[in-house]
Protein backbone atom coordinates (compact mmCIF):
# COMPACT_ATOMS: atom_id res chain seq x y z
CA UNK A 1 0.00 0.00 0.00
CA UNK A 2 1.48 3.56 -1.02
CA UNK A 3 1.81 6.10 1.86
CA UNK A 4 0.98 8.81 -0.83
CA UNK A 5 -1.07 11.89 0.86
CA UNK A 6 -3.94 12.58 -0.96
CA UNK A 7 -3.34 15.67 -3.48
CA UNK A 8 0.35 15.52 -3.41
CA UNK A 9 2.69 13.41 -5.65
CA UNK A 10 6.27 12.88 -7.08
CA UNK A 11 7.94 10.47 -9.80
CA UNK A 12 7.95 7.62 -6.99
CA UNK A 13 4.47 7.68 -6.46
CA UNK A 14 3.92 7.37 -10.06
CA UNK A 15 6.03 4.48 -9.74
CA UNK A 16 4.15 2.86 -6.91
CA UNK A 17 0.89 3.53 -8.19
CA UNK A 18 2.12 1.18 -11.31
CA UNK A 19 3.24 -1.31 -9.39
CA UNK A 20 0.43 -1.55 -7.28
CA UNK A 21 -1.71 -1.83 -10.20
CA UNK A 22 0.55 -4.35 -11.87
CA UNK A 23 1.08 -6.58 -8.80
CA UNK A 24 -1.17 -5.13 -6.04
CA UNK A 25 0.52 -8.05 -3.85
CA UNK A 26 3.65 -6.91 -3.49
CA UNK A 27 4.61 -4.61 -0.15
CA UNK A 28 6.48 -1.25 -1.57
CA UNK A 29 7.84 0.92 1.55
CA UNK A 30 11.63 -0.06 0.73
CA UNK A 31 10.54 0.89 -2.84
CA UNK A 32 8.89 4.31 -1.51
CA UNK A 33 11.72 5.19 0.58
CA UNK A 34 14.98 4.24 -1.35
CA UNK A 35 13.75 5.71 -4.31
CA UNK A 36 12.90 8.94 -2.58
CA UNK A 37 16.78 8.78 -1.30
CA UNK A 38 17.96 8.35 -4.70
CA UNK A 39 16.46 11.08 -6.13
CA UNK A 40 16.85 13.68 -3.21
CA UNK A 41 20.74 12.42 -4.02
CA UNK A 42 20.88 12.89 -7.38
CA UNK A 43 19.24 16.69 -6.92
CA UNK A 44 21.09 17.37 -3.91
CA UNK A 45 24.70 16.01 -5.51
CA UNK A 46 23.62 18.24 -8.61
CA UNK A 47 23.10 21.46 -6.48
CA UNK A 48 26.30 21.05 -4.36
CA UNK A 49 28.09 20.50 -7.34
CA UNK A 50 27.13 23.83 -8.44
CA UNK A 51 28.24 25.33 -5.20
CA UNK A 52 31.63 23.55 -5.61
CA UNK A 53 31.99 24.77 -9.23
CA UNK A 54 31.56 28.53 -8.11
CA UNK A 55 35.11 27.84 -6.52
CA UNK A 56 36.74 26.23 -9.61
CA UNK A 57 35.97 22.66 -7.91
CA UNK A 58 34.41 19.05 -8.53
CA UNK A 59 32.72 17.91 -5.78
CA UNK A 60 34.89 14.76 -5.49
CA UNK A 61 37.98 17.15 -5.58
CA UNK A 62 36.47 19.36 -2.97
CA UNK A 63 35.81 15.43 -1.09
CA UNK A 64 39.85 15.45 -1.25
CA UNK A 65 39.95 19.21 0.01
CA UNK A 66 37.60 18.57 3.18
CA UNK A 67 39.15 15.14 4.02
CA UNK A 68 42.04 16.76 4.37
CA UNK A 69 40.60 20.10 6.01
CA UNK A 70 39.11 17.46 8.41
CA UNK A 71 41.83 15.73 9.30
CA UNK A 72 42.74 18.98 11.45
CA UNK A 73 46.17 20.79 11.48
CA UNK A 74 48.50 20.34 9.71
CA UNK A 75 46.27 19.19 7.67
CA UNK A 76 47.92 16.60 5.87
CA UNK A 77 47.95 13.05 5.38
CA UNK A 78 49.41 10.00 2.97
CA UNK A 79 47.43 9.30 -0.21
CA UNK A 80 46.33 5.97 0.74
CA UNK A 81 45.00 7.66 3.53
CA UNK A 82 42.93 9.90 1.80
CA UNK A 83 41.73 7.45 -1.08
CA UNK A 84 40.65 5.02 1.72
CA UNK A 85 38.51 7.97 2.79
CA UNK A 86 37.23 8.58 -0.26
CA UNK A 87 37.11 5.04 -1.36
CA UNK A 88 39.15 5.66 -5.08
CA UNK A 89 41.47 3.52 -6.67
CA UNK A 90 45.17 4.58 -6.47
CA UNK A 91 44.82 5.73 -9.97
CA UNK A 92 41.65 8.52 -9.36
CA UNK A 93 43.20 9.65 -6.17
CA UNK A 94 46.67 10.63 -8.47
CA UNK A 95 44.21 11.79 -10.79
CA UNK A 96 42.87 14.86 -8.26
CA UNK A 97 45.24 15.06 -6.81
CA UNK A 98 47.71 16.38 -9.90
CA UNK A 99 44.72 18.68 -10.83
CA UNK A 100 44.56 20.45 -7.16
CA UNK A 101 48.51 20.47 -6.87
CA UNK A 102 48.49 22.64 -10.56
CA UNK A 103 45.78 24.45 -9.14
CA UNK A 104 47.92 25.42 -5.99
CA UNK A 105 45.35 23.95 -3.37
CA UNK A 106 47.45 21.20 -2.23
CA UNK A 107 51.12 19.82 -2.07
CA UNK A 108 52.96 16.94 -1.94
CA UNK A 109 56.17 16.33 0.01
CA UNK A 110 58.10 13.23 0.74
CA UNK A 111 57.09 11.46 4.18
CA UNK A 112 59.45 12.44 6.80
CA UNK A 113 59.40 8.97 8.53
CA UNK A 114 59.31 7.17 5.41
CA UNK A 115 61.48 8.38 2.58
CA UNK A 116 59.60 5.84 -0.05
CA UNK A 117 55.84 7.59 1.13
CA UNK A 118 54.36 11.14 0.14
CA UNK A 119 52.30 13.66 2.43
CA UNK A 120 49.83 15.17 1.19
CA UNK A 121 48.73 18.72 2.49
CA UNK A 122 46.57 21.57 2.16
CA UNK A 123 48.11 25.36 1.00
CA UNK A 124 46.98 28.49 2.24
CA UNK A 125 45.15 28.77 -0.91
CA UNK A 126 43.88 25.45 -0.61
CA UNK A 127 42.55 25.58 3.12
CA UNK A 128 40.91 29.08 2.34
CA UNK A 129 39.08 27.43 -0.34
CA UNK A 130 37.78 24.29 0.98
CA UNK A 131 36.36 26.73 4.19
CA UNK A 132 34.73 28.82 1.71
CA UNK A 133 33.38 26.40 -0.26
CA UNK A 134 32.26 23.82 2.55
CA UNK A 135 30.33 26.99 3.98
CA UNK A 136 28.44 27.13 0.53
CA UNK A 137 27.58 23.68 -0.04
CA UNK A 138 25.91 23.43 2.94
CA UNK A 139 24.07 26.29 2.95
CA UNK A 140 22.94 24.45 -0.18
CA UNK A 141 21.52 21.67 2.14
CA UNK A 142 20.94 23.48 4.63
CA UNK A 143 18.39 25.53 2.37
CA UNK A 144 16.77 22.67 0.96
CA UNK A 145 15.87 20.68 4.83
CA UNK A 146 14.49 23.93 5.94
CA UNK A 147 12.27 24.62 3.01
CA UNK A 148 10.70 21.25 4.35
CA UNK A 149 11.31 20.83 8.12
CA UNK A 150 11.36 22.19 11.02
CA UNK A 151 15.00 21.59 13.26
CA UNK A 152 12.35 18.64 15.10
CA UNK A 153 11.83 17.70 11.67
CA UNK A 154 15.17 17.79 10.28
CA UNK A 155 16.62 15.75 13.74
CA UNK A 156 13.97 13.06 13.72
CA UNK A 157 14.60 12.21 9.80
CA UNK A 158 18.66 12.40 10.38
CA UNK A 159 17.53 9.63 13.10
CA UNK A 160 16.00 7.24 11.19
CA UNK A 161 17.95 7.38 8.35
CA UNK A 162 20.83 6.94 10.41
CA UNK A 163 18.90 3.47 11.63
CA UNK A 164 18.07 2.39 8.62
CA UNK A 165 21.62 2.85 7.09
CA UNK A 166 22.85 1.02 10.12
CA UNK A 167 20.37 -2.05 9.41
CA UNK A 168 21.84 -1.81 5.56
CA UNK A 169 25.36 -2.15 6.55
CA UNK A 170 24.69 -5.14 8.85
Amino acid sequence: MSTREPGRGDAVDAIIEQWNRERPDLRTPGMEIFGRIYQLSRAMGERTEKAYAAYGISRGEFDVLATLRRAGEPYTLAPRELSGTLMLTTGGMTGRLDKLERAGLLSRSPDPDDRRALRVSLTERGLALVNEAVTAGLAVQNEAVRAALDDDGAAELAALLRRLLAATEH
